[in-house]
C-alpha cells in the first residue's frame, strides 16, 4: 500500500514541481534576447492589456514599434503603428514633445510632385483598425530641434486627440536613410499666388 499511496502524490508533486520549473526558466531568461516562450508569453500578456485598456478607456490607441529618425539638428520625424481597438473612430490632431515643435505632416501630390505638408484634419484612426506613421506617408514632424537626436535617444512623444484627451509614448531614434526624404525648410505648401 505505501507504493500506491507514494504514487498517487509523485504524480501532482512531479507536475508542480515541473511548473515551478518553467516559470522560473522563463522568469530568469536573459533580458537581451528573450526566447520564443517568453516572446509568446509577453506578447500575449501585452495583448490582453492593451484589450483591457480599450474596453476600460474606448479610444485609446496601442502604438506599435515607435521610432524617430536621428538627427544632428533642423528637422526629423516620428513613425509608428497606431492601433484602434475600441468601437469609435479616433483622430489625433495633435503632437507635442520637448526636443521640438512638432505637427502631423502627410506626404501628397503637389503640382505635379509629392510633397510635404501639414495634415489637414489629423489622422483617422478607425474603429478597430489602424493606421501607419511611415517615411513617405503620414507622420509626425519634429522640426527646429533643439538638441541632436542620435540613434538610440529615446524621446516622448504626446499625442493630442480630437476630444482632448492625450496619450504619451517613447520612441527610440535610428539612424534611416530609407525613401530619401528631406526635412527641410521650405518643405510644406507654396504660398497661393
Amino acid at each position: 500500500m505505501p507504493s500506491t499511496t507514494s504514487r498517487r502524490f509523485l504524480r501532482p508533486a512531479a507536475l508542480i514541481g515541473a511548473a515551478v520549473l518553467a516559470a522560473s526558466v522563463t522568469a530568469c531568461g536573459s533580458s537581451g534576447t528573450p526566447s520564443a516562450a517568453t516572446s509568446a508569453s509577453a506578447s500575449a500578456s501585452a495583448s490582453a492589456a492593451a484589450g483591457a485598456a480599450a474596453g476600460a478607456a474606448a479610444g485609446v490607441l496601442t502604438v506599435r514599434d515607435p521610432w524617430v529618425k536621428a538627427a544632428d539638428k533642423g528637422m526629423t520625424a516620428a513613425f509608428a503603428t497606431l492601433a484602434n481597438d475600441g468601437d469609435t473612430d479616433v483622430t489625433i490632431t495633435g503632437v507635442t514633445t520637448d526636443v521640438s515643435r512638432a505637427e502631423i505632416h502627410e506626404m501628397a501630390m503637389t503640382d505635379g510632385k509629392m510633397a510635404m505638408r501639414q495634415k489637414q484634419g489629423g489622422v483617422v484612426v478607425a474603429a478597430r483598425s489602424q493606421a501607419a506613421l511611415e517615411p513617405g506617408g503620414d507622420h509626425l514632424m519634429l522640426m527646429d530641434l533643439t538638441r541632436p537626436v542620435r540613434p538610440g535617444d529615446q524621446l516622448d512623444i504626446t499625442l493630442t486627440f480630437a476630444d482632448g484627451r492625450t496619450q504619451t509614448f517613447t520612441a527610440v531614434a535610428k539612424p534611416f536613410t530609407g525613401a530619401q526624404e528631406s526635412y527641410a525648410p521650405g518643405h510644406g505648401p507654396s504660398p497661393a499666388s
